[in-house]
């Protein structure tokens, strides 16, 4: 098995549910992560990466952390310093339409969406609202380009596309695409040589269906070009991701492969969760379980069934704790 990771997480992309397999993956192999200074959540995102924002990084040495996978603004010099060179570098995107739809919910609170009244004001004159100098524009406009380091208000000339494209082939060795999460998670796992069960995992950070608003086609057209950049990330890396199945792994080994895993998943939910699913936030019983709640998203959690064994319990519990739990846990185990 890999045990060297760089995990690019781009916002709202089903990234908190990989960080979930790479902590329990971490956790159990006795990995060492590459943690934000003090315990925090983020590497001082949205500036560009720096080493230094690593706990117990120090220049003289060799790099070395085995994992890192918190929030970072991508820059491939200064994450060489702190990862071993043969690390396998991932990320996960997002379909940008929903993503922009998922961002104004979640990031009502910045400066560019918190004025419109809803997603279709903001889109009706984009400039309204948005400055692109604002220290938090990044939300509202080619977040995932941002966050893979480049400039979000760049223009969209074929050759400045074709070089963005070409930089992130060049430093990463897998993009995974949400929308078909389990068969990333497959991909992932052959990538890795990871057993089933490493790349298990209940969803997480999702948020209830009742803030989810459907978008009209004409909607879906003004979030593309606003969004043109990501657009054109996200299309390369969905070709390239079904070329990669085609050519490693075979459409009819897909299927039996996902269904794998579905069941594996499906069995886990019978032996872990009551109700066998997620609950809104008001229901979660168990506080030490309950998922941060930010801007205007509710965002969902789970309930573990009672009476376990205290190992199944220790394994259930791991696969639904929330993102900043898992990862004050392991800092202070780790520090």
């Amino acid at each position: 098995p890999k045990t060297n990771i760089v995990f690019l997480k781009v916002h709202k992309s089903a990234s908190s549910t990989v960080m979930n397999i790479l902590f329990r993956f971490g956790e159990t192999h006795n990995l060492t992560f590459a943690f934000p200074l003090k315990g925090s959540s983020q590497l001082f995102y949205p500036h560009h990466f720096l080493a230094r924002f690593v706990q117990g990084f120090s220049p003289g040495n060799a790099p070395q952390f085995n994992i890192l996978c918190h929030h970072m603004r991508f820059l491939q010099p200064e994450v060489q310093r702190v990862v071993p060179s043969t690390a396998i570098y991932f990320s996960i995107l997002r379909n940008p339409v929903q993503l922009m739809e998922s961002s104004f919910m979640y990031y009502k609170g910045t400066s560019a969406f918190s004025r419109a009244r809803s997603l279709e004001e903001f889109l009706s004159q984009p400039y309204h609202f948005y400055n692109p100098a604002a220290s938090d524009s990044h939300y509202a406009r080619n977040l995932m380009t941002f966050d893979f380091g480049f400039n979000p208000d760049g223009d969209v000339s074929a050759k400045r596309v074709h070089l963005m494209l070409k930089a992130i082939e060049a430093s990463f060795d897998l993009l995974l695409i949400s929308e078909y999460f389990d068969e990333s998670m497959v991909l992932l796992k052959e990538i890795l040589c990871w057993d089933l069960d490493s790349v298990v995992s209940f969803p997480l950070n999702s948020r209830d269906s009742s803030t989810r608003s459907p978008l009209s086609d004409s909607m879906v057209e003004k979030i593309k070009n606003w969004n043109r950049l990501d657009w054109e990330i996200y299309t390369h890396f969905n070709k390239t991701f079904w070329e990669r199945i085609d050519r490693d792994i075979g459409r009819e080994r897909m299927q039996r492969e996902v269904r794998a895993l579905q069941e594996r998943q499906a069995e886990l939910a019978r032996i872990c969760l009551q109700g066998r699913g997620s609950v809104a936030p008001k229901d979660i019983k168990d506080s030490s379980l309950l998922p941060l709640q930010y801007g205007n998203a509710k965002i969902l959690g789970y309930n573990l069934k009672q009476g376990l064994d205290k190992k199944t319990e220790h394994m259930c519990r791991r696969l639904v704790t929330p993102e900043l739990q898992y990862s004050s846990a392991l800092y202070k185990k780790q520090f």
